[in-house]
């Protein structure tokens, strides 16, 4: 029987061909583009607003790939926003491949190449931390990575895949906590209000002597304590809480560490003396799409004891059991993971660190945390800008306060509207974060591409925008 999708190597080769030469002329465009596109909404759902295709175009459907490119928001060299790596093109090679291959990365007997070298990078990024002999897997982010954390902490303090949650568990983080630790209570069944958030200092770290008050008032309430979820990075300031008292305090009261390293756990390769008590932790996240700046998606979830990711995890329909008896050809993720369809992700960072090496990975961290001093620096140097934050990893939160005469709400306004210009003039891309209720601009720094010229853009470009008049409408 003929193929039901016909498509011939050859012509395989062709449209990777045009593929690949429309990706290269991005990368060359780089340095010069915008930030952001030039566009609108009505704009782009103009441009790819279509009937669903009865019968195929053929290779013309290539055509309307350079518009999903024009209307993208490049991966350039000035994009400070949020926490997003930069893409690094040899994991995107990996990434074509990887979908040809087309692995169903479940377990040995069902990919065997992508389920070794998955093990393999898991072992690399564990002892890249500091944190040699952990295992675990890679997944979509770290929200999924903290989810399946906070599930290996649950079931194995407050048991519930059996019976179902017990009411009285605890997870205690900071303030700064990203929102997917209470996200994952509320899936976890637990529920928003189980999450404690703990005060933090003035370098927005957690306060360890109020998780320690914290955790004792529960227990004699009654309640159940079952987690810390300690930040090696929190989202908005990058600010490290201190490791290893947190795991003092988890160890004395029996509680599961947690850690949520998706942003900042990688810094380790650069600046380990920053995350010494990492090592003690039941679990971390990370995110290889952040600070190994790879293509999304590859995040990671690292953990201590496999038994215990078993324990959370573990539940074999027949149709999935493994009749092989070799301890490596019987391993299985799903196992271990939430996940039972997963794509084979650790081809990504396997060529990736194969083509670099780590050490060039670790330079580049060092460079990012070296560009982020200088741009707080500069913040620092002008009267008309304010710094709002202490400089922990590569985020830079700051506020343009003019002569000084308005007040915070006036300045929260005028900050928002100071954002959507920089953002229109293209030149860079920040984002922003609220910083002890105050609204603040937000340049982070997990791009390989930037250099001094680019980050010294940031303030020149919010100079600039504050002096530009309105625009009519009010934008």
């Amino acid at each position: 029987m003929a193929d039901r999708l016909p498509l011939t190597p050859e012509e395989f080769r062709a449209l990777a061909d045009r593929v690949v030469e429309l990706a290269a002329g991005l990368l060359a465009e780089l340095p010069t583009a915008r930030a952001f596109p030039e566009t609108s909404g009505a704009e782009v759902s103009a441009a790819f607003e279509a009937p669903l295709p009865e019968e195929g175009l053929g290779p013309a459907a290539l055509d309307a790939l350079a518009r999903v490119v024009a209307l993208s928001r490049p991966p350039g060299p000035r994009f400070f926003g949020y926490v997003l790596g930069s893409g690094e093109p040899v994991a995107a090679v990996a990434d074509l491949l990887a979908s040809v291959l087309n692995q169903n990365v479940t377990a040995w007997r069902s990919a065997p190449a992508a389920v070794t070298v998955e093990r393999l990078v898991v072992g690399w990024l564990a002892e890249a931390i500091g944190c040699a002999g952990f295992a675990g897997s890679l997944t979509g982010g770290g929200s999924s990575a903290n989810l399946m954390g906070l599930a290996m902490a649950r079931e194995s303090r407050a048991p519930a895949n059996d019976a179902g949650v017990q009411p009285g568990g605890v997870v205690y983080a900071s303030s700064e906590v990203h929102t997917s630790i209470t996200r994952a209570a509320a899936v976890l069944g637990l529920g928003y209000s189980a999450v404690r958030h703990v005060p933090v200092d003035a370098s927005f770290r957690m306060e360890v002597a109020e998780l320690e008050r914290a955790v004792e008032l529960d227990l004699a309430a009654g309640r159940k304590p079952i987690a810390v979820v300690a930040s090696a990075g929190t989202v908005n300031t990058g600010a490290i809480d201190p490791l290893r008292p947190i795991a003092e305090v988890a160890r004395r009261h029996g509680l599961w560490m947690h850690v949520d390293g998706a942003y900042g756990a990688l810094a380790a390769l650069a600046i380990p003396e920053a995350f010494r008590g990492l090592e003690l932790a039941d679990s971390i996240s990370l995110d290889a799409h952040k600070w190994l700046y790879q293509p999304l998606d590859c995040g990671c979830l690292l953990f201590r004891d496999a038994r215990a990711a078993q324990q959370a995890f573990s539940h074999t329909g027949d149709f999935t059991r493994s009749l092989l008896e070799d301890p490596v050809e019987r391993f299985a993720f799903f196992e271990e993971s939430l996940e039972l369809s997963r794509r084979f992700r650790a081809l990504k960072p396997w060529l990736s660190l194969r083509y670099h090496g780590v050490r060039a990975y670790r330079d580049s961290i060092r460079t990012d945390l070296a560009l982020a001093r200088r741009l707080a620096a500069a913040v620092d140097a002008r009267p008309e800008l304010e710094r709002l934050a202490p400089v922990s990893l590569s985020a830079v939160c700051f506020r343009h306060r003019g002569d000084g005469r308005r007040g915070d709400a006036e300045l929260d306004a005028w900050n928002k509207e100071l954002l959507l210009r920089v953002v229109r003039r293209g030149r860079v891309f920040i984002s922003n974060a609220t910083i002890r209720g105050r609204f603040a601009l937000r340049a982070c720094l997990v791009n390989h591409r930037s250099t001094e010229a680019d980050v010294d853009a940031v303030v020149s470009e919010v100079l600039a925008a504050a002096e530009q008049p309105p625009e009519p409408g009010g934008r």
